[in-house]
């Protein structure tokens, strides 16, 4: 039987009403203490602020609203995206005040919204995950529209123009130390939860565009027997670099990573996913999921799994039990990304126009004990909720209050929670 046939298959066992039973023969798992994430954007001003330049108290009105939607859903965890684009939504001495903040890079708006998320986060039983963007600087290719004082101004040797923004480039070692220099500042400051990195690496492919990393290749890719593995290989440094400095500076802060849910397909290496997606991190965003999986260098990773069971290029009933594979026996944790944005967007698939297809994906998800939870994006469907997706999932499975995400460090192979 393929993996989607035994999903279709466990999905029909179901003998509740509300789709949360587990399968005949299942112990059922204790969900109240594994991940029930949110995700909360802040670039270009998608979940929070709802527009620059909002006074200082509508900002922190708007944050708690998010928050008390986040307890109110029973969820337990809020990756609060404090780094968008090479600046900062803390007074961070390497970067500028964010410009979703006020509408004017480095202009201080007159409060701490980190400091204010974490006291408040927490006040409600929740953790807050500060989530960074490591190499995007703008959302546009005009260096003379960062602020005069912006790293990228000074140091203009560190950019790369592509796809119309503007990267730090990931092979030069002053930048992957900077970068980890202005994350460890937040670190230091603030008792967040966990640091958590989203997707962007090297950015994903623009079609007639190459990325121009050719002068950091020639002085650092000697080693290396392709560029290929010379960006990985950068990529892993951040990784490894970053983990062991979150240690020092805070032993109780967790590292999470979200990449893009297709490591590889499998007709590109046998060891990859059956899965036929545009794109796959290993090769295009030069991010080897996988291995951080497997060496257990991270915490945990949430591989965003945007698709709706059975869809044709990258299903989501293939996927979970490929990733549950790869967490098998190893220290870092497992969550799945969640796509509550597109619940109910009419120009997503007729699977996305169902209410329960969310709730189906967690019924799915706890025949694998390595999944540990889910992550959603994001908090402004959150508080929406398009058409009761969201109101779906908490009704059938999350209608215990959740406790902290509690990690299962050194379970054996199968083990499960």
């Amino acid at each position: 039987m393929s993996r989607r046939a035994f999903a279709l298959a466990a999905l029909s066992t179901l003998t509740t009403a509300s789709g949360a039973a587990a399968a005949p023969g299942r112990p059922r798992r204790r969900g109240a203490t594994g991940m029930r994430g949110v995700w909360l954007a802040t670039v270009s001003n998608r979940d929070w602020p709802s527009k620059p330049g909002l006074t200082a108290a509508q900002q922190r009105a708007e944050l708690i609203a998010h928050l008390d939607r986040v307890a109110a859903d029973r969820l337990n965890a809020v990756m609060f995206q404090v780094r968008p684009t090479a600046d900062a939504l803390w007074p961070s001495p390497y970067e500028p005040w964010s410009q979703y903040l006020t509408g004017t890079q480095g202009k201080n708006p007159g409060w701490d919204p980190l400091g204010t998320a974490v006291a408040e986060a927490h006040r409600r039983g929740l953790q807050l995950h500060a989530w960074f963007n490591p190499y995007r600087i703008a959302n546009h290719a005009d260096p003379t529209r960062l602020v005069a004082s912006h790293p990228a101004r000074i140091h203009p040797d560190w950019v790369v123009p592509y796809g119309g923004k503007l990267y730090y480039n990931p092979g030069l070692p002053e930048v992957r130390a900077f970068v980890q220099d202005a994350i460890l500042d937040a670190v230091h400051k603030y008792p967040v939860d966990a640091v958590h990195f989203d997707d962007y690496f090297y950015p994903y492919p623009v079609a007639g565009q190459t990325f121009d990393d050719d002068a950091a290749y020639d002085a650092y890719g000697g080693d290396f027997p392709n560029r290929a593995d010379w960006r990985r290989d950068n990529i892993d440094k951040l990784v490894l670099e970053t983990a062991a400095r979150i240690k020092r500076v805070r032993p109780t802060a967790q590292f999470g990573i979200s990449p893009f849910g297709v490591w590889r397909n499998a007709a590109t290496d046998p060891l990859g996913s059956d899965t036929r997606a545009g794109v796959q991190s290993y090769d295009d965003n030069f991010a080897d999921t996988r291995k951080w999986v497997r060496e257990g260098w991270i915490d945990y990773l949430v591989p965003q799994l945007y698709w709706n069971i059975g869809f044709a290029a990258a299903d989501y009933a293939e996927l979970v039990p490929w990733w549950a594979e790869q967490a098998r026996g190893s220290r870092t944790e497992l969550y799945l990304g969640e796509a509550l944005y597109k619940a109910g967007d009419p120009a997503q698939p007729a699977a996305w126009q169902d209410p329960a297809e969310l709730s189906r994906h967690l019924t799915f998800a706890r025949e694998y004990a390595q999944v540990r939870g889910h992550v959603f994006f994001a908090a402004k469907e959150l508080a929406s909720d398009r058409i009761g997706a969201m109101a779906r999932v908490v009704a059938d499975h999350y209608r215990e209050p959740a406790g902290p995400p509690r990690r299962v460090t050194g379970r054996s192979a199968g083990s499960g929670a």
